[in-house]
């Protein structure tokens, strides 16, 4: 099975712009998801899917520069988007990802992944109830959900953040979850959507192993052994 992952990426965060492109200990975040998901078990191309555009443009010369292959599409309906890359690349599987998860866990997702294929359902994901650390979030969908998705889909906020069309139509799609085997993960935050969240990963980052990207494990063990970040983040949001 061929599978694709679709890195959704863009430059105007209203509460972070140009995130995607920031450092994170010295290395950008794009650079550091797009690590991540080529390390994903049974995952054969990545592709970073941004808004086609003039705000978007560093991205795709980031993604050139950097011989990372990016498809442009519509900025606001991004499931035409990401039906656009996989009328060009036909996979038979798609894991969407998105740029503002610096420490995408590929065991997490590669895990997501081995649930769609070996459940043989439509669509799998870690997010559907929510139970991991907020920024490994990970789906997986065939070819032929996502393109029924891209079809039939109306609402505008189903455009927008692709899956929930074929999350909310489960009697048409066959679905999955992966759930947390750790209990009280959801409580933590990864994700980078705000100036306090890229202070506190940019301390937690700095402390990481750079070769690899971190596991789940790894960043847990991190945050026992100095409980101070998790303290020092809470203060700064509660500011």
């Amino acid at each position: 099975m061929t599978v694709l992952a679709i890195i959704q990426a863009r430059m105007g965060s209203t509460r972070l712009p140009g995130k995607v492109l920031g450092a994170l200990a010295d290395r950008i975040v794009l650079d550091r998801v797009v690590a991540s998901a080529r390390a994903i078990p049974g995952v054969d191309k990545v592709v970073v899917a941004t808004g086609d555009d003039g705000p978007n443009d560093p991205i795709a010369a980031w993604c050139d520069a950097e011989a990372v292959p990016c498809r442009r599409g519509d900025e606001r309906d991004v499931l035409a988007r990401f039906a656009q890359v996989i009328e060009a690349e036909a996979p038979e599987a798609i894991l969407r990802l998105t740029a503002d998860c610096p420490l995408l866990d590929p065991e997490v997702a590669g895990q997501v992944l081995a649930l769609l294929i070996e459940g043989g359902v439509d669509y799998a994901s870690n997010v559907d109830p929510a139970s991991w650390p907020d920024g490994l979030d990970c789906e997986a969908m065939t070819m032929a959900a996502l393109e029924g998705a891209a079809a039939d889909a109306r609402r505008p906020s189903d455009r927008e953040h692709v899956t929930p069309f074929i999350r909310n139509s489960k009697a048409r799609f066959a679905s999955l979850n992966l759930t947390c085997p750790v209990p009280g993960l959801a409580r933590h935050r990864w994700t980078l959507d705000t100036a306090y969240d890229h202070a506190f990963l940019a301390v937690l980052m700095a402390e990481l192993p750079e070769a690899r990207a971190a596991s789940m494990t790894t960043v847990l063990a991190l945050l026992r052994a100095r409980p101070e970040l998790n303290r020092a983040s809470q203060a700064a949001r509660n500011e």
